[in-house]
């Protein structure tokens, strides 16, 4: 404020002294309107008018006007989080005094598990300096494109800790493919999401063994959804609405429809639901390396009964619950390895072996869903690399997947019926409106 003062101060000396040489100009100028003052008309030396003049030239080098506007107390840090890192650390390495990073993580705790926090993740701190040092008063992780975690000092209260919606606009795609050699190639030609590629291979897994049915030739056809920034850029990938596959001649086209009940599943054109009750495929994106039946074994050596099928797959990639059901088992069994076995109903158990570990939560005797990850594919047990075996198992004995008439979903029947095909139809509308991003595999000469 006291330099605000002085500043007006100067500048109304500056203006006085301003009206006072023009006044001089005027009073000392010739009658003849000269556009010079004559010299002996100019004032002396020891007049108030000089003496102005050499006051305001001492002052003016003595204004800072910068010095009016204060530099700002806050510092702020972009960081990003690497493999490895905590959040702990890179608070402490960005000047966080440490107890004040302990209670910033306690506070985000409560809304977001800090072990959550992945490679990439940008984090934003703010800290007020002093003449002590620093202090935090905000952090701010942006962990999703659809959210943000933001964490506040709040005097006296401490920290305290919020989800964040981000504002992003959602798009439908329509995009389509024709297959050459595997689906997901055909997808990526097309600018399908990989996460969209994952969702249409579960949403098939009950039906399709992507291995064996699918053939050259065949395609596929998506509607889905898409997430924009305020920048139109496409940071996250919503639900597919339809899908559609074209097997050998045979079309199959499903629709996500949520029920009265609020069950979410994917139905065919009259009502009736794809889902099984167990799944065929419990793994995204892997190839089978032995079917079931009778092999050399890998290890041993000879010929003997192979009970399960074998998925390879790389190392940690997760394994779903193939259907509803409680974990009878979670441990070590033998040549098995990391061994899981899941009872979904009085006839039917499924098991999955040579796991690398557990996904958090199973043990023995809790409930899971029907595609919940419940492990991660490794090499434990009698196994020459990482891959999963997975057997499906009536009354007790192993049986072939393939030969197993498995129970089929609900049948959506009266006012259920009806809903479902008003949700349909207006897909459908949906889907005729937008344009067909299709690209087939004429110049790729492998997808």
């Amino acid at each position: 404020m006291g330099n605000k003062k002085n500043l007006l101060r100067h500048a109304a000396i500056g203006t006085s002294v301003a009206s006072l040489l023009l006044a001089a100009f005027w009073i000392g100028a010739p009658s003849g309107h000269s556009e010079r003052p004559s010299p002996a008309t100019r004032p002396a030396a020891d007049t108030n008018l000089v003496k102005a003049i050499l006051d305001y030239q001492a002052i003016v080098p003595n204004i800072n006007i910068a010095s009016s506007f204060e530099p700002s107390p806050y510092t702020t840090t972009e960081l990003m989080v690497s493999p490895g890192d905590t959040l702990m650390e890179m608070l402490v390495k960005a000047d966080v005094p440490r107890n004040q990073a302990h209670n910033a993580i306690k506070a985000m705790s409560k809304v977001f598990r800090p072990r959550d926090l992945k490679p990439g993740t940008g984090v934003t701190v703010t800290q007020m300096k002093s003449d002590s040092g620093f202090s935090l008063k905000n952090v701010n992780l942006a962990v999703d494109p659809r959210q943000n975690v933001q964490i506040s000092h709040l005097e006296p209260k401490g920290f305290r800790a919020e989800i964040v919606k981000r504002p992003l606009t959602t798009r439908a795609v329509r995009s389509g493919g024709i297959i050459r050699s595997s689906l997901y190639l055909a997808g990526r030609r097309a600018d399908v999401p990989p996460t969209v590629l994952a969702e249409l291979i579960r949403i098939f897994s009950f039906d399709v063994d992507f291995q064996r049915d699918v053939q050259p030739d065949d395609s596929f056809d998506l509607l889905y959804e898409r997430h924009f920034d305020d920048g139109g850029n496409a940071v996250a990938e919503g639900k597919v609405q339809i899908a559609e596959m074209v097997l050998s001649g045979k079309r199959i086209r499903l629709y996500r429809h949520r029920t009265a009940d609020g069950d979410i599943d994917y139905f065919d054109a009259k009502g009736r639901s794809v889902r099984k009750a167990l799944i065929l495929t419990p793994i995204d994106g892997a190839r089978i390396s032995s079917g079931y039946g009778r092999r050399r074994h890998p290890v041993l050596g000879y010929t003997k009964m192979h009970r399960g099928i074998d998925f390879a797959a790389p190392r940690g990639t997760p394994i779903y619950a193939a259907g509803h059901g409680t974990i009878e088992v979670a441990g070590r069994n033998g040549g098995y390895g990391k061994y899981v076995r899941i009872r979904h109903n009085g006839n039917y158990k499924t098991a999955y072996a040579h796991l690398k570990g557990y996904a958090r939560g199973v043990r023995r005797g809790s409930r899971v869903r029907q595609g919940q990850v419940i492990g991660y594919v490794g090499s434990t047990g009698r196994s020459t690399g990482p891959h999963l075996h997975y057997e499906i198992l009536r009354n007790g004995r192993q049986m072939n997947p393939k030969r197993l008439n498995l129970p089929s979903g609900r049948k959506l029947k009266g006012a259920a019926l009806k809903r479902f095909l008003v949700v349909r139809d207006s897909l459908e509308q949906r889907y005729a409106t937008l344009p067909l991003i299709r690209k087939t595999a004429e110049n790729c000469g492998v997808c």
